[in-house]
């Protein structure tokens, strides 16, 4: 079962409060920027700290190796440079820590002080490794903010809810991105189908793939929300974070910092490239045992022109299997041009790969149906995401479907399809969220299909395990519904002559109560 789903932290009003101290002096979508830097500069400040109560705690622990009374030894030990490397922390000077800012936030120079400190952070964080460089560009003293607003900024996140001593395994970073795309969202551009994926969708992603061991790969990786939550399942799973390796790929290079941040915090080593996946792919050799991933969706005019016509990703001419229309399937042949001899990948798309019958769209889907490449399809309950409307499904692509690994049975001949339409519930009246009984349910119907030991069963209305004849049948369309069928209604064990009767007489209680109603209204009304 999958550890139990952590929702947002409670802070949404802070934040909001965080973008009224913006407003004005920020373009919207540059909130996030300011928000996120000053809290690395604070999780920095905090990670010195645990770390050094940790060694001095264990000092006392004879099972720590580091236990000693040796007082001079203890103070070498606490000054090692090495003991915070190994962690990805570096030792910020007093004028760079979280305490100094807070006790100088009043100060008239306060923006000074902070740009100070991030250009030292930032001069640090590159020492201790070059990949870390401009994580913390200076930006206080150039904005229009005034003093008293980036002092309310530093109050505001100096609460514990902010902390990392007190909240070890939120995706912090994460969320708070997710709340200012959803806020602003027209500022940020999500019409063009960039936006954050939400928890829940991530942690179904990757407890059906199960990344515990390989290399993972996302080339839409965003603010690194996959690698954060397949982090979570790992040390779920007690496995080692040094059993996995980390690759990804981000266009847009603020988001592409965000990312190393909340790698960076999680002492994960990975190798993150700036660049369109699609037209410039930065990791062409790469074979990855696991891709998890969220493309934008539905992208239009994306130059497909400029993909040559003997790119290794195509399946077949590039003239039938791209178009300029929607780059969907362009993401999905870059997936699978991916993905190694055993690999698997998880994604995201709009419904409407399932169905397209548009040129460069049907070609690639009826190739991957024929070609054995579809796994499975998952079609996800409606209004998950805050930022979009269009509806979502998740597609798995998989290498290893031939039954040779001892693991998995053969099932090149299938596809599993799963409607978890009508899972989930209302977080808020416009969002919903799959609970954690709904991921282990679909990833648990997914285990079983394709495991040796599975013990799989169809339901109706709801899983079926489709063979590829049937899917040729109704032209390679790949909505669950049309496999799944319609669930058998449940009998209340009510004879219909004693239904009708009572939906009778109800209906005559209504039709007077109606009448009397009408003569109520008729005779106030005389009275104007």
């Amino acid at each position: 079962m999958p550890p139990k789903q952590t929702l947002n932290i409670d802070f949404e009003s802070d934040l909001w409060n965080a973008a009224n101290e913006l407003r004005g002096a920020v373009a919207e979508n540059q909130y996030k920027d300011f928000v996120l830097s000053i809290l690395f500069l604070k999780h920095l400040s905090e990670r010195y700290d645990i770390r050094r109560e940790w060694l001095q705690n264990a000092f006392n622990d004879k099972n720590s190796g580091y236990c000693t009374d040796d007082q001079a030894e203890q103070e070498e030990i606490l000054n090692d440079l090495d003991e915070y490397a190994s962690q990805n922390i570096v030792i910020l000077p007093d004028e760079a820590s979280w305490d100094y800012l807070r006790n100088n936030a009043e100060q008239d120079n306060i923006k000074v002080i902070v740009d100070e400190a991030f250009i030292k952070a930032d001069e640090l964080l590159a020492e201790l490794n070059p990949a870390f460089k401009g994580l913390l560009p200076p930006i206080f003293v150039k904005s229009q903010l005034t003093t008293e607003q980036t002092a309310g900024l530093i109050h505001l996140f100096s609460k514990d809810k902010f902390s990392e001593k007190t909240n070890p395994e939120k995706d912090i970073f994460g969320e708070i991105y997710q709340y200012y795309i959803g806020k602003f969202a027209q500022a940020e551009g999500a019409g063009a189908g960039q936006f954050f994926t939400p928890e829940s969708i991530v942690q179904l992603l990757v407890e059906m793939l199960e990344p515990l061991k390989g290399r993972i790969f996302d080339p839409a990786c965003g603010s690194g929300g996959m690698f954060v939550q397949s982090l979570k399942f790992i040390q779920s799973h007690e496995g080692k974070k040094g059993d996995i390796a980390i690759y990804g790929q981000e266009r847009y290079e603020g988001t592409l910092r965000l990312c190393k941040i909340n790698l960076m915090l999680r002492n994960l080593s990975f190798d993150i490239k700036l660049g369109d996946s699609l037209l410039d792919d930065k990791h062409q050799d790469l074979k990855a045992d696991y891709i998890i991933a969220n493309p934008p969706f539905n992208v239009s005019q994306w130059h497909s022109e400029k993909i040559k016509e003997t790119d290794p990703r195509l399946l077949g001419p590039r003239e039938e299997f791209t178009t300029d229309g929607n780059a969907n399937f362009m993401w999905m042949q870059t997936f699978w041009s991916h993905l190694s001899e055993t690999g698997t990948a998880g994604t995201v798309m709009a419904n409407g790969a399932m169905t397209s019958n548009a040129s460069g769209e049907k070609q690639v889907r009826q190739k991957m149906v024929e070609e054995g490449i579809i796994d499975c399809v998952v079609r996800l309950p409606e209004k998950l995401f805050l930022t979009t409307g269009i509806p979502a499904c998740l597609f798995f692509l998989s290498k290893n479907r031939d039954g040779n690994d001892g693991i998995h049975r053969a099932r090149k001949g299938e596809v599993l399809f799963i409607d978890a339409s009508k899972l989930g519930e209302m977080k808020s009246r416009k969002q919903r969220v799959l609970t954690p009984k709904d991921m282990d349910q679909i990833a648990g119907i997914y285990h079983n299909w394709r495991n040796i030991d599975g013990n799989f069963e169809e339901e109706a209305g709801f899983i079926a395990s489709v063979s590829l004849d049937k899917i040729a049948e109704n032209d390679f369309k790949l909505t669950p519904g049309i496999y799944v069928g319609t669930a058998e209604e449940e009998d209340d064990g009510i004879p219909f002559e004693t239904k009708m009767a009572g939906l009778k007489a109800q209906l005559a209680d209504q039709f007077t109560e109606s009448t009397r109603l009408q003569a109520l209204i008729t005779d106030n009304l005389k009275e104007f």
